[in-house]
């Protein structure tokens, strides 16, 4: 894999969206680690833990914000105060979305035929228009100076394999419409943003995380396992998308853009470990029904 050797990402402005839980939580925690300075945004950071004081020190290098990635107020105002803090946008990562099992709580299941158009609506108004009206804004101050990176994140349902000359689905029983269209809209517009956007050195990539414990997940599986579903394989904890999404927020188009990456994959090729390495021991199964 191509590198950039200024891989070091300390001092440069990291924005991050939906940071407050989960896998943006994660990668708050870590560019804070990093020495970067961040902007930390998420539509509600009520019941979100306190950030540790050991990370956020005075508060100098970080800036928590309120943003729904669908109301263009709040990401002007986000956008403004990102720029009164910090002078300029190195680095967005557009981790905001709205999963299947918020659309159709608790399982997520539902057959394509069953949705209505609102369900389609509002999964891409988040996934899709929401991290569009957010690149809008944030990618500015690097079109500007001719530096900068975007991460997105897809999800490995919209990968297709082919068999014999024709395409098949990586796992079309998931029972996971609008979502999975609406990841693959986002991953298709991050693969045309990227040429585009090459020749003023800014780079676009996307990451796809795997089996994650995130916010809901417990609830899905317990609601899942209740209708008589097979456990699944156990999840890896968020942390598992640092290394590489640290990699990738150190790029610009002299480096790595235009690509999309198997999490995982990426770790095992790196030294970094796979699934036994970054598996969820806090977690099981048997526990979700015993509660």
């Amino acid at each position: 894999m191509e590198r950039n050797e200024s891989s070091d990402i300390k001092g440069r402005v990291v924005v991050i969206t939906g940071g407050a839980r989960g896998m943006g939580r994660a990668y708050t925690h870590a560019f804070l680690a990093a020495g970067a300075q961040v902007v930390t945004t998420d539509r509600s950071w009520a019941s979100a833990d306190a950030l540790p004081a050991e990370l956020t020190g005075d508060g100098k290098n970080v800036l928590i914000a309120d943003m729904d990635v669908t109301d263009e107020a709040q990401i002007d105002r986000a956008y403004q105060a990102a720029i009164d803090r910090f002078g300029t946008v190195d680095v967005l990562i557009n981790n905001a979305a709205m999963r299947q099992r918020d659309l159709f709580p608790p399982t997520g299941r539902v057959t394509t035929l069953e949705t209505k158009d609102s369900d389609w609506e509002k999964s891409f108004a988040v996934n899709v228009f929401g991290s569009l009206k957010v690149t809008r804004r944030f990618i500015k101050p690097m079109l500007e100076k001719r530096r900068g990176s975007i991460v997105n994140t897809a999800s490995s349902g919209i990968l297709h394999h082919s068999h014999g000359g024709g395409y098949a689905a990586l796992r079309p029983n998931s029972r996971e419409m609008p979502y999975q269209s609406s990841k693959a809209a986002l991953a298709t517009m991050s693969f045309y943003l990227a040429d585009e956007v090459r020749d003023r050195n800014v780079a676009v990539n996307i990451v796809i995380p795997g089996h994650t414990r995130t916010t809901g997940f417990d609830d899905q599986n317990r609601a899942r396992l209740a209708q008589g579903a097979r456990p699944g394989p156990i999840p890896v904890v968020p942390e598992h998308m640092v290394p590489l999404v640290l990699h990738l927020a150190a790029q610009d188009a002299s480096g790595v853009t235009g690509r999309m990456f198997d999490v995982m994959v990426w770790n095992v090729e790196h030294g970094l470990g796979g699934h036994e390495r970054w598996a969820d021991r806090s977690f099981s199964y048997e526990s979700l029904m015993a509660r």
